[in-house]
């Protein structure tokens, strides 16, 4: 069946934010859906009802469920997480041998190697430089006998850059271990995360769920070499039961899971991907595809250069902006006075991002106001 372009009208009416926002690298401002969610499930558990707990914590499974539907993982091989970081300290501390990371990750998904190799427990090598992006061909020029894993992000958050993952798991082979944060992807992207091992994402950016929640899937490989090194008291088996013995693991997701979540988070989780399946994930990414390549034609017409690349499977959600004379934040102060919201980085460059609900009027309003930094 062909995939038509149109959104939902439900959709574009779920959300709230004001024109002028481009700033959903940064947080995605939620639906009225997952206000509603949160709103009531806070209700429930202020009125202290028998087996209101129970039913505030089966929001983690109504989340999980809906992550196996959007990416393919099998939802016992999913487990909610906190945050991003959370994740990606858990697959730090559980990989063994020498990693691959990039120079330019952002700090989330650099530290907890770092702690990680600090701890003893493995190594890290840097690959490329910052701003480098992260393709099949660095990686393959980086790749040493001794390399176990390769942590990379499915979007850079410096420049935009979609990363190849069906090439970099072809460059690597099926030996090694391909670690994903997905963070500034999904939601956004219509993307085959089935060829990583695990991949870590959050629910405050492109999902648009709110901060406190985010999920960890694994392919069966992952699951079954990535150690529960952090796994906590709700990871093992029987946790319930108070013997004062060391319990065994769980073998689902689960064991990397260290105590209990907020289940209002998991239900505005749940709420947002429910959105996303219900208007289609595709027709979404397609929509966001369309606004971003306006915005970067709409500003190199107005002389500003555009840093982000340009060819469709290269790029996501993110716009980059460069200023060479080193007048960015003059130009972000602009915009921010008349209400455009993005993300000043250093004195050269303006990262915008924008959704599958920003309208075009902003978009030209941004690239008429730059024309004067250019």
């Amino acid at each position: 069946m062909k995939r038509t372009n149109e959104l939902p009208a439900h959709y574009l009416a779920a959300f709230s934010e004001q024109s002028g926002y481009l700033n959903f690298a940064s947080f995605g401002p939620p639906s009225r859906a997952v206000l509603a969610a949160s709103g009531q499930l806070m209700a429930d558990a202020a009125e202290g009802a028998a087996g209101v707990s129970e039913r505030l914590h089966n929001e983690d499974g109504r989340a999980r469920a809906t992550v196996s539907r959007l990416t393919g993982f099998a939802t016992d091989n999913i487990t909610l997480l906190p945050a991003t970081s959370y994740g990606l300290f858990q697959l730090a501390f559980g990989v063994k041998g020498k990693v691959l990371v990039s120079a330019g990750e952002f700090p989330a998904n650099t530290y907890p190697w770092l702690r990680a190799q600090q701890a003893g427990l493995n190594e890290v090598a840097l690959m490329g430089e910052s701003l480098a992006f992260v393709t099949p061909e660095l990686v393959a020029q980086s790749l040493t006998p001794s390399v176990t894993a390769v942590a990379v992000s499915a979007v850079d958050f410096q420049t935009g850059y979609r990363a190849d993952l069906a090439g970099i798991r072809e460059v690597i082979g099926a030996d090694r271990l391909l670690l994903v944060d997905g963070i500034q992807g999904f939601g956004a992207i219509d993307q085959d995360w089935s060829v990583a091992d695990a991949v870590v994402t959050g629910s405050q950016k492109w999902v648009r769920g709110g901060w406190g929640s985010g999920a960890m899937a694994f392919s069966a490989v992952g699951l079954e070499r990535i150690a529960p090194t952090l796994g906590g008291w709700t990871g093992v088996e029987h946790p319930s039961l108070y013997d004062g013995v060391a319990h065994a693991p769980r073998t689902d997701a689960g064991k990397f899971s260290i105590s209990n979540l907020s289940p209002f988070a998991a239900g505005s989780f749940a709420s947002a991907l429910e959105l996303i399946e219900e208007a289609g994930l595709g027709v979404i990414a397609d929509r966001i595809l369309a606004t971003t390549a306006v915005l970067a034609e709409k500003l190199e017409n107005s002389g500003v250069s555009v840093l982000s690349p340009r060819e469709d499977g290269e790029r996501a959600g993110i716009v980059v902006a460069g200023f060479p004379e080193g007048n960015a934040a003059q130009a972000h102060a602009a915009l921010a006075g008349a209400g455009i919201s993005a993300t000043l980085h250093g004195a050269h460059r303006i990262r915008f991002s924008a959704h599958a609900t920003t309208d075009h009027e902003s978009l030209s309003h941004v690239a008429l106001m730059l024309a004067s930094f250019a």
